[in-house]
């Protein structure tokens, strides 16, 4: 018995073989550098923001206004500290709404109220200044409004009244509506928008100066000193 044995050729493949230029690989390892400094920046970041914690946080409810007292506990980064001892004046804005809950439709902003403190370092006097002023003003023009001041011997002091709002009147309300559900939000932050420009970009990046908390509290229908 005669066994035919048949072969057939390999060919190969009509595609051309893949080439990786040196030029595609180090523009592969670039990006993966930089993709591993953002997450190493992001994390520092998550790791560094300055915490805030609320000693106090309340409510007032007056005949025909409203009131906010509030007391915070935190510490300046060595970073923001530095930058006070060399001259350079940091500013912190606040602001409080009251508004008015309604179910079929957002809530409503009834008032507003806003504060910008300005703390600067005095190197001739060694003493600590604030200035102190109402409303949504650029807090850079505080000096120049002559914006009430306050002058401290040791930045703990000065701090102190920072961090501290004694019945902050903050609307006026005369709704006698039982049924009517109030909130007030409350916003404390170091505005690095008020920096000197050049200044600015040198802490984008630095979360030491992420400083900031934001509070709520429900405003009950029963008024201060009422029964």
């Amino acid at each position: 018995m005669t066994m035919m044995v048949f072969s057939m050729p390999c060919w190969k493949s009509a595609l051309p073989e893949r080439v990786v230029y040196p030029q595609n690989r180090l523009l592969a390892a670039l990006v993966a550098c930089v993709v591993l400094v953002c997450v190493g920046l992001f994390a520092t970041a998550a790791r560094a923001e300055t915490p805030i914690e609320a000693l106090q946080f309340r409510v007032d409810r007056g005949a025909e206004d409203v009131a906010v007292s509030v007391q915070l506990r935190f510490e300046l980064p060595p970073a923001v500290e530095d930058a006070l001892l060399k001259g350079i004046p940091v500013y912190f804005a606040v602001e409080a709404d009251l508004l008015r809950e309604r179910w079929y439709w957002t809530d409503k902003k009834v008032a507003s109220a806003a504060r910008n403190v300005r703390l600067a370092y005095q190197p001739l006097t060694g003493q600590w200044r604030l200035n102190v002023a109402s409303g949504a003003a650029p807090a850079a023009d505080l000096v120049a409004a002559n914006a009430p001041s306050q002058t401290f011997g040791s930045l703990a002091e000065a701090l102190a009244t920072v961090k501290q709002f004694s019945r902050w009147r903050i609307a006026v309300l005369n709704d006698n509506d039982p049924a009517s559900k109030y909130r007030v939000e409350f916003r404390f932050w170091l505005d690095t928008n008020q920096l000197p420009r050049p200044f600015q970009i040198g802490v984008i990046a630095q979360s030491d100066w992420t400083i900031s908390t934001s509070l709520r509290a429900a405003l009950t229908a029963e008024k201060t000193g009422e029964r």
